[in-house]
């Protein structure tokens, strides 16, 4: 025998690329490992057993990607920021999900190719159900994870695409993002309705440290920042008597006055925006505006909320008495105590203002906000991503740009965990009528103080009275988001309820008593309340229910 013809018979006898010569349980072991060659370094098994050409491209590719792998690994500890921008660039996610594509195709062609090595009719018939098993789900853990992986960045490109614009970034001021948060019906004509609720979102830009600011919409005398072109109009302030209220600046912009906005895609929100700044005597740098509908629907994608509530809260009835504010028969109630709302309950939740008033639903609304902020962890956002993407485009309008989202996304994470600073232009932190005559030199002050206690130059140790704020202290001996005093409840039917007025304010914003009987013990129920609203006694039920706005995210 030549020295020629040593390669060819060692080829022959070789079991590995040869499996006819070799014995049946050598070739089930052969079968098995082929497949997981193919699954932990693809183009391995190639190598080994069949085209060596086809083999050296595949592990170039692998290789290629594990470096890939390895970059994004060590941004993801080294520059979070960079990364995350990457992934939602519009261009270079399009890059990457046709990368993963290809590369989840490319795999799926290697494990069909090892099937053809692993000749599966030389197999013993009963090993050849498990072989094929094996293969398959090495196929789904593979290539169908990619697959996955590249359908999500795809659907998360579009909700980008959907919600954020392609502005120019924005800066820091005084090292803070401000954010005007304006919750609003859904509709064909939702940029000109009136915001039913108005928040700012404060961040620190280093520590992610975050206050939030709310602001009643029936905030009069409203002052817009310097530069607004509706100052050209109201230079004193928006202040034309009780129909001028802040929340109504978005109606009368949008159907008045678009042409001192050109070039703006919302002119209304964007004015509403300058109203707050000015109001508050800080520079808001972006909008974002939520329909009611895609609220509820975020949160359903979320797998809902939990809160802890002060006192039940009425889903309303039609109106009835619009002079009086009064409704039909509840069309049910959320309960006090530890509750899991869904997207509809928590819309509700938030929106109800029945039987108390405005001040209740703003804690309330401040509430829902922090449960949203601390319940939306990474597991919930992984495992329901396309459910929260989906619902995420129901966002109606946004000025924030999609190149800083990394940065956003980087201060949400850092955020996680930290205290939330709380502040109301209204009660408990502000008396009852001061939205209709505002002091707007006291707002300055107080947000000033705020956002002080809310900064990455703040001790760890130092608290919200360092700085003579409390975070949801209530005042003494009022009732918590009711807007009443402990004099003024005792004159109603049910006067007397201690759970109603703490006294001392409670020391965090989970320190209280969700309020769930009567000052005689007996509990509360839905039939009771309802009794109540059949009787015409809409005190009764104010008494009982004027804890509401006391609300805890769990």
């Amino acid at each position: 025998m030549s020295n020629t013809e040593l390669p060819s018979q060692g080829l022959l006898t070789d079991p590995v690329r040869n499996p006819s010569s070799a014995a049946e349980p050598v070739r089930t072991k052969r079968a098995f490992l082929l497949i997981l060659l193919t699954l932990l370094v693809p183009g391995s098994a190639q190598i080994v057993a069949g085209d060596r050409k086809i083999g050296r491209i595949a592990l170039r590719v692998t290789l290629g990607a594990w470096l890939l792998a390895v970059i994004a690994l060590v941004l993801l500890f080294t520059n979070r920021t960079l990364l995350i921008n990457i992934i939602t660039n519009p261009v270079a996610s399009l890059l990457i999900v046709l990368i993963l594509a290809a590369l989840a195709v490319g795999w799926l062609v290697l494990f069909v190719n090892t099937l053809r090595l692993i000749r599966p009719v030389l197999l013993p018939a009963r090993m050849r159900p498990a072989v094929v098993i094996a293969l398959v789900l090495a196929m789904v853990v593979s290539s169908g994870s990619l697959g996955y992986a590249a359908y999500l960045l795809n659907v998360s490109r579009n909700a980008i695409g959907s919600i954020f614009n392609a502005g120019p970034a924005i800066e820091p001021v005084d090292g803070r993002y401000n954010f005007l948060m304006m919750g609003g019906d859904a509709g064909a004509d939702r940029t000109g309705r009136r915001p039913d609720s108005l928040s700012v979102l404060s961040v620190d830009a280093k520590s992610g440290q975050t206050a939030i600011i709310s602001v009643p919409r029936n905030l009069q005398n409203a002052q817009f920042s310097e530069g607004s072109p509706m100052r050209q109009i109201y230079p004193e302030g928006y202040n034309c008597g009780d129909e001028c209220l802040i929340n109504a600046i978005n109606t009368e912009v949008t159907n008045e006055h678009k042409d001192l906005y050109p070039g703006v895609a919302d002119p209304g929100a964007q004015a509403t925006l300058e109203a707050v700044s000015g109001t508050l005597g800080i520079t808001v740098q972006a909008y974002v505006l939520v329909d009611m509908d895609g609220f509820a629907k975020l949160i359903d994608a979320m797998g809902g909320i939990r809160i802890k509530a002060g006192g039940w809260v009425p889903i309303s009835g039609d109106m009835i008495d619009e002079a009086n504010g009064i409704h039909g028969m509840p069309l049910g109630w959320i309960p006090a105590g530890d509750q899991k709302l869904d997207g509809y309950h928590a819309l509700w939740y938030g929106r109800s203002r029945e039987f108390v008033d405005d001040y209740a639903r703003i804690a309330r609304q401040q509430c829902v906000q922090q449960a949203m902020l601390k319940q939306l962890d990474p597991a919930t956002l992984l495992a329901k991503f396309e459910d929260i993407a989906n619902a995420g485009t129901k966002v109606v309008d946004s000025n924030i740009s999609s190149s800083q989202l990394g940065s956003f996304v980087d201060l949400a994470m850092k955020a996680k965990g930290t205290e939330v600073k709380r502040l109301t232009i209204g009660p408990p932190d502000f008396d009852a009528s001061f939205s209709t005559v505002p002091d707007f030199n006291q707002i300055h002050d107080r947000v000033k103080k705020l956002l002080a206690s809310a900064s990455s130059e703040t001790s760890p140790s130092a608290s919200a009275n360092d700085t003579g704020l409390q975070d949801t202290v209530l005042q003494p001996n009022s009732v918590p988001g009711s807007g009443l005093s402990a004099a003024g409840r005792a004159a109603g039917p049910l006067a007397g309820l201690p759970a109603t007025t703490p006294s001392p304010a409670p020391s965090s914003s989970s320190d209280f008593t969700p309020v769930t009987t009567t000052p005689e013990g007996e509990p509360i129920t839905e039939e009771m309340l309802n009794q109540f609203k059949r009787e015409g006694n809409e005190q009764a039920i104010r008494d009982l229910v004027a804890t509401n706005g006391q609300c805890a995210a769990l």
